[in-house]
């Protein structure tokens, strides 16, 4: 191309957000630009082909910007609000992709095949005339005055225009190392702190909740501070495991109370397995009980309550009480044990599973850095950032799918017009 440019538009990372970029920029260029996106990966799209278990839960029917975390809400909304979940829906349809709505609000492609949204992803970008250079690591980035230059372990390829979506640090076997987050520093920005998020939690070595490994139930989870205020409710399905607590409930929670923890090292995670449902009505319930059926045990009375091998383990080792105690035999005490450990059980959180096991990243860089009309950095003229690396996470359900969609397209196109 002119002036020594290799390319018009260059996209750093291959993922949702970054072929979403490719489509809408090679769909807006004007020939003869060239647009490209470029991946260290041999093949590409490793995440999106993990996602939802392998079907790829592409969005949800109803996203808001109250689903997310990181940036201000009003922030999130601004870009949110250029592409829809409708949106989503019609675009993948027109890239002969159906979605069908799951009882949870989940969307996902109707063959039940993460591999049928690459697919289309990727067809779509050659039908834009983008080219995609894979095996192509970006080792460093650099402002010029008339665009960038970037270095890959292939040679220096030169773009007037950059977009990152290079993604976060979060699932490092799909690709995603972090070095997008050095990336923008180099080019003016700043970061906030990023931890895992959608993580699962690690409870305490040998806790008792570890030997119900596979039981799955509805619960509240709260993150409560070391002077007790509730700071996080959190509602939704929860998995115990042999290491500790994964699920929705968990996941959603996570990045909440992993940030909290690090403010405040004293800080608890309460399940309510009785979700809707508060320590006072539990306790009244409790006592009528001991009036109309004193002489049965306390656990089999909670077999109404909570599954059956729950309702053993929460009263035996969640209130220590012996499980056969008839109701009528149990002193204040011990009954206020046992509706705490059905309302407010406090778990031994140690640690999340990290990096190597986060759906997404908390943290990056915040979006008062960017023109959320266009998604141009604030920071350096030519440059757009989209995706994950954009301190901006959401909840488990399609939610930062939806957000890598709206924020690469958007940058995509604002560059190839820009």
């Amino acid at each position: 191309m002119a002036n020594g440019y290799t390319h018009d538009t260059l996209i750093i990372g291959a993922g949702a957000a970054g072929l979403m970029a490719a489509i809408f920029a090679g769909r807006n260029a004007q020939p003869p630009n060239q647009v490209a996106v470029v991946d260290g990966a041999k093949h590409i799209g490793a995440k999106i082909l993990v996602s939802g278990g392998g079907r790829c839960n592409v969005t949800h029917d109803v996203v808001t910007p109250d689903d997310f975390a990181g940036s201000k809400r009003n922030q999130i909304a601004k870009v949110l609000k250029t592409f829809k979940a409708d949106d989503t829906v019609d675009f993948f349809a027109d890239l002969g992709v159906d979605l069908k709505r799951e009882n949870t609000g989940k969307l996902f492609p109707t063959t039940d095949r993460a591999r049928t949204v690459l697919d289309a992803l990727l067809l779509a970008v050659d039908k834009a005339n983008a080219t995609i250079l894979n095996e192509h690591r970006v080792t460093a980035v650099s402002r010029r005055d008339d665009g960038f230059v970037v270095r890959t372990q292939q040679g220096d390829l030169h773009t007037r225009k950059l977009i990152l979506a290079t993604g976060g640090k979060s699932l490092p076997k799909t690709g995603s190392d972090g070095l997008g987050y050095g990336f923008a520093i180099s080019l003016g920005h700043s970061l906030t702190k990023t931890t895992p998020a959608l993580v699962p939690l690690v409870l305490s070595d040998g806790h008792w909740l570890t030997r119900l490994s596979g039981l799955t139930t509805d619960v509240e989870l709260a993150v409560a501070s070391s002077t007790g205020k509730i700071t996080r409710r959190q509602a939704g399905s929860l998995l115990l495991t042999h290491f500790g607590l994964s699920g929705p409930a968990a996941m959603d929670i996570s990045r909440h109370w992993i940030a909290a923890h690090n403010i405040d090292p004293g800080t608890k995670l309460l399940i309510n397995f009785l979700p809707g449902r508060t320590f006072e009505q539990i306790e009244a319930e409790l006592v009528a009980l001991t009036e109309s059926h004193g002489g049965a045990g306390i656990t089999s009375l909670l077999y109404d309550y909570v599954q059956r091998r729950l309702a053993h383990t929460l009263v035996a080792d969640g209130a220590d009480v012996d499980p056969t105690t008839p109701m009528a035999q149990l002193n204040k005490p011990q009954r206020r044990a046992v509706v705490k450990a059905l309302t407010a059980l406090p778990v031994p959180i140690v640690r999340d599973r990290g990096y190597l096991f986060a759906e997404v990243t908390a943290g990056g860089v915040p979006l008062s850095e960017i023109n959320l009309s266009t998604m141009a950095s604030r920071k350096c003229p030519g440059l757009y950032l989209c995706g994950e690396l954009l301190d901006v996470d959401g909840r488990i359900g399609g939610y930062n799918f939806q957000w890598a969609w709206a924020s690469g397209r958007l940058a995509g196109m604002s560059a190839a017009i820009g």
